[in-house]
């Protein structure tokens, strides 16, 4: 689940610095063609010095925040990297892909709250983002909430007809929670389409045991135990 870009240019305060608004924009361009060339030839500290004086020049560039914060994730800065972003979705707080970006960022960092939070708001602004769904699934799924990624993986399938990741996750959720007739509806659509991955699904339907463990408990309620699936 890669980073996405976050390229959409936003006005900028002009700092009073006396450059004229000419010889800003000529030494924007400037600096944006050396960021290119440093990161066509994996010049990453050159890179990331160059895009922090566009931001210092214009610190509401979208362009170049978002190229700071995926340079950094790169480099496995992850908390510069959320610094990046975080003043992104402050700067256009209706950027999805922004608040897709640090969904990302937050799961990497082990940080479930702020994931869910940072995806639901990604699919609110876009319902489209089928990303986002999948990777709210996989948050839900690994704070044991399998119910509700049945609900998600389903959105992400629908978007994604014929991308078998969501197929594997929603299959495996249903066989975790014991619904094993629905888990083996999904591998026959998978099939379909994708027979390589399908094989893997079956498998593992097969040869992992669920994880999902009800028993009575206070007069008939029922407690559900939930182990976190793994992502593939």
């Amino acid at each position: 689940m890669p980073i996405r870009s976050s390229a959409r240019a936003l006005p900028y305060n002009k700092a009073n610095d006396g450059m004229t608004a000419i010889a800003r924009l000529i030494t924007r361009i400037r600096l944006r063609c050396l960021a290119y060339a440093a990161v066509l030839f994996k010049r990453t500290p050159e890179a990331v010095g160059i895009y922090r004086q566009l931001i210092a020049l214009a610190p509401h560039d979208a362009v170049a925040r978002a190229a700071l914060g995926n340079l950094y994730a790169e480099s496995g800065d992850l908390t510069a990297a959320v610094n990046e972003f975080e003043q992104l979705v402050a700067i256009d707080p209706r950027a999805a892909d922004a608040w897709f970006n640090l969904g990302f960022l937050h799961d990497k960092r082990e940080d479930l709250g702020a994931a869910e939070r940072c995806f639901r708001k990604a699919v609110e602004l876009s319902p489209s983002l089928d990303r986002a769904w999948y990777g709210l699934g996989l948050v839900l799924i690994r704070g044991g909430r399998l119910d509700e990624a049945i609900k998600v993986f389903a959105r992400n399938i629908k978007l994604q007809p014929f991308s078998p990741y969501g197929y594997y996750q929603l299959g495996m959720t249903y066989h975790h929670l014991g619904r094993s007739t629905e888990a083996w509806k999904v591998y026959e659509q998978l099939a379909e389409f994708e027979p390589k991955f399908s094989a893997t699904l079956k498998r593992d339907l097969q040869q992992t045991a669920p994880r999902a463990v009800a028993r009575e408990r206070d007069e008939g309620s029922v407690l559900k135990e939930v182990n976190i699936v793994e992502a593939v």
